[in-house]
């Protein structure tokens, strides 16, 4: 097969495509960073939550150090979740439209080459879990069994947007754990306003797929939604803004962070807004957008953490 029509449907002109090793490129689709928004959007509530904890801290000094840390091992970690999840989704990704092109169904790579290297991606996130204290690598492992169970939920839920939603804002205690040790109600207020942003723009990018699912039986929040995605989106972008606002206010969050949040929340309105569930191309821009409605509130609680 050429590499040219090994290339991922929906994932063109990106460097793995024009510049990576031809050996390599299998296995950089497996952990998608042809497309790392997934990596991006992983590392968010890390952030958001370490600017958080080093304002509460007082102290800012290992947060440069910090941020570095997360940033390798939500990619690392990202990346072994997507490719666990090719693994168990390989015969349904053979038959839907815009996933047949992945690595294992295209038979790029074998299921035990994805194995090996689903190993090496998780081994490389154990090595910067363990840089961290004792009970912050309590928290990261028992996050693993969110992770592991989440591929299978789409075949027996509607909801399976919610354990996408514990799975990926885990980063929202982690940063509190490594910088304070511990896990208290400002931490659990701004993972519970992720969980509902996560269930939001998830939906956003499962509309996507929503008639190929529809024919093989795969469930979603799309699905379930359907028209009511609008207001859906409006519920829990709402519940995230809420949320988060009780923990800023938990945390005694400056007024950087709270302007932070102000645009968060203009950004997650401009989404609804702009929103056409039959637009696929619309629908990915949307859900992409949220990395930078993410940076936007970091960079609030960054400025209130350094005031």
């Amino acid at each position: 097969m050429s590499d040219a029509a090994a290339r991922v449907a929906d994932s063109v002109g990106n460097w793995v495509d024009s510049r990576a090793p031809l050996w390599s490129r299998p296995y950089l689709r497996l952990s998608r960073l042809d497309r790392p928004i997934g990596s991006w959007l992983l590392l968010m509530p890390c952030l958001w939550s370490t600017a958080l904890a080093s304002h509460l801290a007082g102290d800012v000094s290992q947060l440069p150090f910090t941020i570095v840390l997360f940033l390798i091992g939500a990619f690392a970690m990202r990346g072994a979740g997507c490719t666990w999840n090719d693994i168990t989704d390989r015969d349904l990704d053979a038959r839907v439209e815009r996933t047949r092109s992945r690595p294992i169904p295209a038979g790029q790579v074998t299921v035990t080459q994805a194995l090996v290297f689903l190993v090496a991606q998780a081994l490389a996130g154990l090595i910067v879990l363990l840089q961290f204290n004792r009970f912050a690598i309590a928290t990261g492992i028992a996050s693993l069994l969110i992770v592991a169970a989440y591929p299978f939920m789409k075949r027996i839920t509607y909801w399976p947007q919610v354990v996408l939603g514990l799975a990926f804002s885990w980063g929202a205690l982690m940063g509190f754990a490594v910088v304070l040790g511990r896990i208290d109600a400002a931490a659990l207020a701004l993972y519970a306003g992720t969980v509902a942003w996560v269930i939001g723009y998830d939906t956003i990018y499962a509309h996507q797929d929503a008639d190929d699912d529809a024919l093989i039986g795969i469930k979603s929040t799309a699905l379930l939604f359907g028209e009511r995605t609008r207001l859906a989106l409006a519920i829990f972008y709402g519940l995230a803004v809420v949320l988060i606002s009780v923990a800023l206010h938990l945390a005694e969050a400056l007024w950087p962070a709270w302007i932070g949040l102000a645009v968060f929340a203009a950004h997650l309105v401009w989404q609804i807004a702009r929103i056409e569930i039959s637009d696929a191309r619309l629908c990915l821009r949307l859900f992409k957008s949220n990395r930078d409605a993410g940076v936007l509130l970091f960079a609030g609680l960054l400025i209130g953490a350094l005031v």
